[in-house]
C-alpha cells in the first residue's frame, strides 16, 4: 500500500510540473507573440521617420509585464525574433538590445506603475531615480538617423535614453557607431553604401 501511495504521490507531482512547464511554455509564447508585432521588420519598414519609437516603449513595457507574470525576457525575445523570421547576428544584435532597453528603463526607475502605464501606450516614462530624475526618457539612434537613414527604424539600432542626454548628442560618429555599423553591415541590417558613410564622417 505505502508504495502505491508513494507512486500516486510521485504522479501527481510529475503532472502538477508537467502542468506548470506547459503554463509558463503558453505564457512565453503569448508574450513572444505580442513582442513580436511590434519588432517585426517587414512591419517596421512601412512607418514614417521615427515611427519606430513609441514600438520600443511598448515592448519594453511587454518585456516588464512578461518577466512579473514569470516568462524570462531573454526567452521571450528569442522566440520573438525567430517568429519574424530574423536569424544569426541580426537576431542576436536585435535581441541584445531589446534586453538592453529594458535594463535601462529598470535603472532609470521607469518600471513603476505610471512609467508603465505610458510605455503601453508607446509614451515616454517619467524618469524616476539618477540625475535625470524628472526628465522624460525618449529613443535615441545609436547611429544617428542624419547619417543612416535606413537604420531609423531598425530595432538594434533604437536605445532608451534619458531625453536631455539624447538632444545633447547630435549626430556625433564615435568608437560604439564604428563598431556598430560594422556589425549591421555583417548582419546585414545595413548597407554597404551606409557603412561608407558611417565610416566617412
Amino acid at each position: 500500500m505505502k508504495r502505491i501511495t508513494w507512486l500516486v504521490l510521485a504522479a501527481q507531482l510529475f503532472a502538477g510540473a508537467l502542468g506548470a512547464w506547459a503554463a509558463g511554455a503558453a505564457g512565453v509564447e503569448s508574450w513572444a507573440r505580442q513582442v513580436s508585432s511590434l519588432v517585426d521588420p517587414a512591419k517596421l519598414a512601412t512607418l514614417g521617420p521615427r515611427g519606430a519609437n513609441p514600438r520600443v516603449q511598448k515592448y519594453v513595457a511587454l518585456l516588464a509585464g512578461g518577466r512579473g507574470a514569470g516568462a524570462p525576457p531573454e526567452t521571450v525575445v528569442a522566440r520573438a525574433v525567430a517568429l519574424v523570421g530574423m536569424k544569426g547576428e541580426a537576431a542576436k544584435l536585435t535581441a541584445e538590445a531589446m534586453l538592453r532597453n529594458l535594463v535601462i528603463a529598470e535603472r532609470l526607475g521607469c518600471l513603476d506603475a505610471e512609467g508603465m502605464a505610458a510605455m503601453r501606450r508607446g509614451k515616454a516614462p517619467t524618469i524616476t531615480k539618477g540625475p535625470y530624475r524628472g526628465d522624460r526618457t525618449s529613443v535615441d539612434h545609436i547611429i544617428p538617423r542624419a547619417v543612416a537613414p535606413e537604420l531609423d527604424t531598425v530595432i538594434a539600432n533604437l536605445e532608451v535614453m534619458p531625453l536631455r542626454m539624447n538632444e545633447s548628442k547630435n549626430a556625433k560618429i564615435g568608437a560604439r557607431q564604428v563598431d556598430l555599423a560594422r556589425k549591421f553591415r555583417a548582419a546585414g541590417l545595413l548597407s554597404a553604401a551606409g557603412l561608407v558613410v558611417v565610416l566617412g564622417r
